[in-house]
């Protein structure tokens, strides 16, 4: 989940532990407000994995783990 206060182009991107791209889970421009993604990870093993979301000048990674 993630919300953006005005219209801007939102990028997330996944990555596996050794940084290379998975996923694009958005990668459109948006209005301001609320909005969540999935990804579906139901082709990739458990692990750990990153997930990149740019918005603008913000730009932030975290750290996800997935176990199935």
């Amino acid at each position: 989940k993630f919300k953006i206060p005005k219209l801007m182009i939102v990028k997330i991107t996944v990555y596996d532990i050794v940084g290379k791209e998975i996923s694009i889970l958005a990668n459109e421009e948006m209005n301001a407000g609320s909005y969540s993604v999935d990804w579906d990870a139901s082709n990739y093993p458990s692990g750990v994995y990153f997930y990149n979301i740019k918005a603008g000048d913000f730009s932030e990674s975290k750290k996800m783990v997935l176990v199935k």
